[in-house]
């Protein structure tokens, strides 16, 4: 399951699961009455760690929600982090090299330019 299992379902992915559930009437792997049951649920679901136990004792298919990780920031902000460092090298650098402090504040400015291109 998803390394964020408390992240909230949107209406597509309450709707692949429905779909799932139905392939599995369709199967015999379900009747109709585990299936209103469990579709009630789906329904209910708000979380993702909601629908788990839904789908633990059936196999393919099932929605892609309880197999695919979420993506993470947390390795975009150490990167933001790591270049904490070098920043201060680099303002080190360009006062040392032009003998003046108003160049410094170049040095910030032309990270956040950058940072804002590569956003884009």
């Amino acid at each position: 399951m998803s390394d964020q299992p408390e992240l909230r379902l949107s209406d597509a992915e309450r709707t692949e699961a429905m779909d799932a559930l139905s392939e599995h009437v369709r199967t015999g792997r379900l009747d109709i009455d585990e299936f209103g049951l469990r579709s009630a649920k789906v329904a209910a679901a708000r979380t993702r760690s909601d629908l788990a136990p839904l789908f633990a004792d059936l196999p393919e298919p099932r929605p892609r929600v309880l197999d695919r990780p979420v993506p993470s920031r947390t390795p975009v902000r150490k990167a933001g982090l790591g270049l904490l460092p070098l920043l201060l090298i680099a303002a080190v650098a360009v006062f040392v090299l032009t003998r003046g402090m108003w160049l410094v504040f170049l040095v910030p400015v032309a990270v956040a330019v950058a940072m804002t291109w590569r956003r884009r």
